[in-house]
């Protein structure tokens, strides 16, 4: 980080600030402290607060008609966050996806409507992405953790066991919010979760009648709706493969996710593997790389930067066709590529 870049974030948010960007992926970068004094009458109020959610720190900055109303949202918008992660992850064993995957074989079964939902978007988002975005890719996250709790790679029978099992023609989905799964076949949501629970968030955001704020899952996903008070959009600070700063987005009315091929890893047989897995092939990535994707929605965002990962620069046309979407690849030692409307749809300013 340049000392003139170190400077400025000390002076928009000091220390704390400054230390953040070595671990998070995008932050936001407000334009000036916030300025003391008295306040209008029923002026809008801007109101913060984060909470442990999904596997992470879900922070929600908003803009409110007064204290309460923003306390009030915040709250709602929290518990409906929490609810969705309780059904839609698998770390829970009583989650309701937990209990989907316990019973694939048995027949289409019932489930919520919001479980349903997902499914369905992750079953047009394969479709969209060439198969490289795949929710059915449970039993190869499954094969490569125990690889690498045992050090050992995969064999090549084990890796073609695994294969089989995985691919969207193995789900069911039924009219009446029924889903079934082949045997075998394991649900992982977790490239689309986030995304989605964001999306419900901001829905719910809108119908209150708040139409700025900035949701952001830290190091993977985030919603800028809208604009703060006192800038014409959302900055966000983006941060490369090497910890290095991409530079700032300028972001309003658009989600944004980030997907890193290297952010979790393994080691195996002196080897890393990253747990971004291409489910055509059945292999992790290997090379260090972060995918930023901005959409009209933050599940197809989501969906969209981990097909960029996984396909790599040659996926760039794919992003091309996806209308209102853009996306920037970077790749550690200072490649990079990016969707010709990238620049101008997110107003992105580079950082020397």
């Amino acid at each position: 980080m340049s000392c003139a870049l170190r400077e400025a974030l000390l002076r928009v948010g000091g220390p704390r600030l400054a230390s953040l960007l070595q671990l998070l992926a995008v932050i936001w970068l407000p334009l000036a402290p916030a300025c003391g004094g008295p306040v209008a009458a029923r002026a809008p109020v801007t109101q913060s607060d984060g909470r442990y959610v999904m596997g992470t720190v879900l922070e929600i900055t908003l803009v409110a008609p007064d204290a309460a109303e923003g306390r009030a949202a915040l709250d709602e918008s929290f518990t409906l966050a929490q609810q969705l992660g309780a059904a839609l992850t698998t770390w829970d064993p009583d989650s309701e996806l937990s209990r989907l995957n316990r019973e694939a074989g048995s027949g289409p079964r019932p489930v919520s409507r919001e479980l349903a939902r997902v499914i369905e978007l992750s079953l047009r988002y394969a479709e969209r992405t060439g198969g490289s975005f795949d929710v059915t890719v449970g039993p190869l996250v499954e094969l490569w953790k125990q690889a690498g709790a045992r050090g050992k790679l995969p064999s090549a029978a084990e890796l073609d066991a695994a294969r089989a099992k995985v691919g969207v023609r193995g789900i069911e989905l039924q009219s009446g919010e029924k889903v079934g799964l082949r045997a075998g076949v394991s649900l992982n949501l977790g490239a689309v979760a986030k995304g989605y629970a964001l999306d419900r968030v901001r829905e719910q955001l809108t119908r209150r009648g708040i139409g700025n704020a900035l949701l952001s899952f830290g190091q993977s996903s985030s919603w800028a709706l809208g604009r703060p008070t006192d800038a014409p959009g959302w900055r966000l600070l983006a941060r490369g493969p090497d910890d290095d700063l991409l530079g700032v987005l300028t972001l309003e009315d658009q989600a944004l996710s980030v997907s890193g091929s290297l952010g979790q890893w393994t080691e195996i047989e002196g080897r890393r593997y990253g747990h971004v897995i291409d489910p055509r092939s059945g292999q992790p990535l290997t090379r260090r790389r972060q995918a930023l994707v901005v959409a009209a929605d933050a599940s197809l965002a989501e969906a969209l930067s981990t097909a960029l990962l996984v396909q790599g620069e040659a996926g760039l046309p794919m992003l091309e066709a996806q209308p209102g979407c853009e996306a920037l690849l970077a790749e550690a030692g200072g490649r990079s590529w990016r969707t010709t409307g990238w620049d101008a749809a997110t107003r992105f300013e580079e950082l020397d």
